[in-house]
């Protein structure tokens, strides 16, 4: 393997680390953050019906988990594209 390609290598394991880490500190921040630290500030603002709050525990952490998947799927696909690793 040439010294360009494994430096490919290393920036395209570098981003990925990156993006990764980045989507799991929102994932955490509205998990943990919204659904338990923050719960009671967010309490006081309505949302159909619920508490804020109590909907980011229950529900909103599961959303964004979800669209972090596809955020996920979209940015890994451009990388890949960038890198040239992608698949055909």
């Amino acid at each position: 393997m040439s010294q360009e390609r494994k430096d490919a290598a290393v920036a395209y394991w570098k981003a990925n680390l990156r993006l990764l880490i980045s989507l799991l500190v929102v994932w955490f921040v509205v998990s943990f953050g919204f659904g338990i630290l923050l719960v009671e500030p967010l309490n006081a603002i309505p949302l159909g019906g619920y508490k804020l709050g109590f909907w980011f525990a229950q529900q909103g952490s599961i959303f964004t988990f979800i669209v972090l998947i596809f955020v996920y799927t979209a940015r890994m696909n451009q990388l890949d594209r960038k890198f040239d690793v992608h698949e055909e």
